[in-house]
């Protein structure tokens, strides 16, 4: 859940949209024509190793100009692509096993916790409760 996290967290100025294959397919193509219209960002979560067809055009950006707008076919349809359109996909899956196809056309973040990671997470977590000032310092040092 942490990649479903720092995705929400990052995207949170715009309302974040969130579709799951168990999702009945019209709500899906409604989520995400409203999404590519409006640019609003849509994350796909729980996903599994292969994805529905629907999404194929956007996995693979094809994108085209029509006149002065951007368009994409999504099914049947095609609907104004907004710049602003973002698409993720998180899996709870441990080693997910994508085809080379899909691989080569998204970009992969691997957010599986280490031992090391949960130990600087464990830290952080004390700090801020035992050290708000000394964690608010680090915070403000790490910015700059």
């Amino acid at each position: 859940m942490q990649g479903n996290n720092w995705v929400k967290k990052m995207e949170k100025e715009k309302e974040i949209k969130s579709i799951k294959p168990i999702m009945e397919l019209k709500l899906i193509n409604r989520t995400l024509k409203s999404g590519i219209e409006n640019g609003i960002p849509i994350i796909l979560e729980d996903a599994g190793e292969a994805f529905d067809p629907v999404i194929e055009p956007l996995l693979g950006k094809q994108i085209q100009k029509n006149g002065n707008t951007w368009m994409i076919k999504l099914g049947e349809d095609n609907v104004v692509y907004s710049q602003d359109f973002r698409f993720y996909i998180t899996t709870k899956l441990a080693r997910p096993h994508y085809a080379p196809e899909v691989c080569v056309k998204v970009t992969m973040l691997n957010f599986q916790v280490t031992e090391e990671g949960l130990k600087d997470q464990m830290l952080n977590i004390v700090v801020k409760h035992e050290d708000p000032k000394s964690m608010k310092n680090k915070q403000e040092a790490t910015i700059k």
